[in-house]
Formats: C-alpha cells, sequence, structure tokens
C-alpha cells in the first residue's frame, strides 16, 4: 500500500470513523465534543510564540509524556505546548497533568491523517517540531512535516514484533513514513533494531522516560487519605490491587477471589478498570457475586469503607494514589492476550508487582522486573490471588520485593535528559 492508496482509504472510513465516535459518545459524551477538532477545523487559536507539538494518544502516552514536556518546556523557556490526543481519557489525564503549566501547555485532538487536514492543522498552528509518542506513526502528518521542514521525533519508541510485521505488510506507506523520522529514541536495542530495519535512519538508544515519572506529592496525599478510608474497626487493612485491568479480566479475578479459601484478615481488593466506560460494569459484575462494594467517587471525607469486600477505583486521574494505598498490585492487560499495561508507576512506589503471561507490549521491561525479583508472573487468576494473598500475609517478603522493585525504577532513569539533548540538535 502506498500513501495515496491509505489516503483514499481514510476517505472512505470516514464516515464510519465519525459513525463510531458517536457510537461510543452514548457511555463516553467526551467522544461527541471537539469533532472540528478532529477535522481540522477549529482548535487552539494560533500564537506567535514558538510551538512544539507533542501528540500522546491516550491516557498511558500522556502520562508518560509528562517527564518529556516538563523537560521540553524548561528546555525552550518562550515556547508553548501544543498536546493532542485521541481519546477523551487522554485529554483528561492531560488537563489534569499540566495545569500547573497554564497557558504554555494547550490540548486538542489530532486531526484524522488525511492530506487536506494535516496540511491545514499544521498551517494554522506553524510548530518548530513535531514529537511523537511510542507508537504513533501517522504518514501523512510525517509526509506534510517534511514538506513544511518540520522535524518529527518518535520519542519513547518501542515496536514489539507482533507490529514490526504488521508495518511491513503495510509495504510503502510504512517504509516512506519510517524514512520521515528525523529522529527515534527507541527504549530499547530491540526496539532500535526493529524500528532501523523499517528504513528509519537517525535511531538512538535513550531507555524509557517512563520511569522518570515521579509521583506528584498531591497524589502520595491523596493514597494516604485513601489508605485512611480502608480501615476495619480503625485497624489496618490489607490491600490488593488490581490496576487497570481490561474487559474479560475482572470476571476472572472476581471468581478467583470468591473461591480464594485462605484470604488474609480484613484483605480487600480494590479493581481500577482502564477504561471509565466499564466503570458501572465492572460495579455489577462484583455485586452479582454477592461482594459488598464501595466506590471511589462515593468516599467523602468522614466515611471510610467499613464491611466493604471490593473497592472500585471509579475516578480518573489517580493511579499513583491506588499504588500509594495498595500492598501489592497485579497490572491489567496481561492475563489475557491484551498485551499488558505499564508496570513502572509501580515499582516507583516500592509496590510488589505481579503479572500475567500476556506482556507483549511492554515485554522488556517487564521481563526485566521479573528477573530482578521485582515483579513475578502468574499462569491464570487462581495463581494471581494466590500469589497476592501470599504476599499481604508475608510482610518480609512482601517489603523485600518492593524494594527490589524500587531498586529497579531507580536504575533507569535518565532517558527524558537523553532525549532533550537530541532533540535540542534538531531545534535550534
Amino acid at each position: 500500500m502506498n500513501r495515496t492508496l491509505y489516503s483514499g482509504l481514510w476517505w472512505l472510513a470516514l464516515p464510519a470513523v465519525l459513525g463510531r465516535l458517536w457510537w461510543r459518545g452514548r457511555k463516553e459524551p467526551g467522544y461527541r465534543e471537539h469533532w472540528g477538532e478532529r477535522l481540522a477545523l477549529d482548535g487552539p487559536a494560533p500564537t506567535e510564540r514558538a510551538t512544539i507539538l507533542v501528540h500522546a494518544v491516550s491516557v498511558g502516552e500522556t502520562r508518560a509524556a509528562e517527564p518529556l514536556v516538563d523537560a521540553v518546556l524548561a528546555a525552550y523557556p518562550d515556547c508553548r505546548i501544543l498536546l493532542t490526543h485521541m481519546t477523551p481519557t487522554g485529554r483528561a489525564t492531560g488537563k489534569a497533568l499540566f495545569a500547573r503549566h497554564g497557558e504554555r501547555v494547550v490540548q486538542a485532538y489530532l486531526p484524522y491523517d488525511t492530506p487536506s487536514m494535516t496540511r491545514r492543522f499544521l498551517r494554522r498552528h506553524r510548530p518548530r517540531a513535531c514529537i511523537l509518542m511510542e507508537t504513533e506513526v501517522w504518514p501523512n502528518l510525517i509526509h506534510a512535516c517534511a514538506r513544511l521542514d518540520v522535524p518529527v521525533v518518535l520519542a519513547n519508541a518501542r515496536l514489539s514484533e507482533k507490529s514490526l510485521k504488521r508495518g511491513r505488510k503495510a509495504g510503502a506507506v510504512m517504509l516512506e513514513a519510517a524514512r520521515g523520522f528525523a529522529l527515534v529514541a527507541a527504549q530499547t536495542e530491540a526496539d532500535a533494531e526493529r524500528i532501523r530495519s523499517l528504513g528509519a535512519p537517525n535511531v538512538a538508544v535513550t531507555g524509557s522516560v517512563k520511569f522518570d515519572v515521579t509521583p506528584p506529592p498531591a497524589a502520595l496525599e491523596q493514597g494516604d487519605w485513601l489508605r485512611a478510608r480502608i480501615r476495619s474497626g480503625g485497624a489496618e487493612r490489607p490491600v490488593f490491587l488490581c490496576a487497570s485491568t481490561r474487559e474479560g479480566e475482572e470476571v476472572l479475578i472476581l471468581d478467583a477471589w470468591q473461591r480464594l479459601a485462605d484470604k488474609p484478615a480484613g484483605a480487600l481488593l480494590a479493581i481500577v478498570p482502564r477504561h471509565p466506560q466499564r466503570f458501572d460494569e465492572v460495579a455489577a459484575l462484583a455485586s452479582a457475586r454477592g461482594f459488598k462494594l464501595a466506590r471511589r467517587s462515593l468516599l467523602d471525607l468522614d466515611h471510610g469503607i467499613d464491611g466493604a469486600d471490593v473497592l472500585l477505583g471509579d475516578s480518573m486521574g489517580e493511579m499513583f494514589a491506588y499504588y500509594a494505598a495498595c500492598d501489592c498490585a497485579y497490572i491489567g492487560g496481561s492475563l489475557l492476550p491484551l498485551g499488558g499495561q505499564n508496570l513502572i508507576e509501580a515499582c516507583a512506589l516500592g509496590k510488589p508487582v505481579l503479572v500475567g503471561e500476556h506482556t507483549f507490549n511492554f515485554l522488556d521491561a517487564t521481563n526485566e522486573a521479573v528477573l530482578d525479583g521485582a515483579a513475578r508472573r502468574v499462569a491464570d487468576a487462581d495463581a494471581l490471588v494466590a500469589t497476592a494473598a501470599g504476599l499481604l500475609r508475608d510482610g518480609a517478603a512482601r517489603v523485600g520485593m518492593g524494594e527490589k522493585a524500587l531498586a529497579f525504577a531507580n536504575r533507569h532513569r535518565g532517558a527524558t535528559l537523553r532525549t532533550v539533548e537530541l532533540v535540542q540538535r534538531l531545534i535550534r
């Protein structure tokens, strides 16, 4: 497939894409907002201040972009960041993370990748550089940037073998896009080799900027507050957190937790679904199994969750708080073949981490964490809850594993500085 065919397919698919947005908006109203931005018809007002475009598609990429955005703003004190997303949850996360920067960070949706929309978007904002996070390869955006002499950086880049095979099947359009990168800052040497094989000319290994994400003091305070609500008769309760769970996993976890005969006394299962539109669904799953449910959104300053079996984390932007409040954490998306999620934040707070067999989205970091003793793999949901219960009972093992997790996270810091130093060579 060449770029002309790719562009034609985008135009043919656009009615269905917009229809899907409207459909998803039934449960998540944010999908029905800001359509003009998605079509490059409106957006933040242009400015005379130099603009650097940073694209972070959704929640994970936006949180990963935090140290990079902070470093770019420090390196270029006269510039502003135009932070773009594709999902309402990514946009909400960015709003919460970067509010402290005021007007130096503005947000929008990235227009769909047609030639006319990308040209209109770039001419409106005239960015000095375009930084795409992790896996975001938009052929027409990259081509339009090249025509306008805007260097494109793929930062915190990762490429699995599965994604590499898909890229090769895409043919000329993906090869042209790879050649259009002025710089690729890859997480690992394996990622770098796979990206080089697509023809990217300037690939450096910088590590993962996710290791440089620092828990905000306010989030830690929120974690302390949450932990104070998790008491029974004034006594502490051990907490097993299942973070960023995906559809199909909660059923497995709840059923396994129900079957577990030797739960530690007072143990609380906390579940934080990755997608907010599923909060009510997960609440219904827990209640249908006879669990007494508490919802984070209903906690207040005066009431704890005495007697609750399951805490539903139905809030946005509080993942660090949930990690701070727990004793050990499962990282979702890995019990089923969904690729897993980022375990670095849990490790950065010194929490023992459990993962399933399916971690291909974060394979290198997860494998290294397992080898370091910071994380353990489990075969299924029953093994997951049994391992978690063992850690909740064994304080020495839990503390030792948490110390290894913290050491693992600290050892890999520095990717942000390395990436910004390379970016500064492109942007004068």
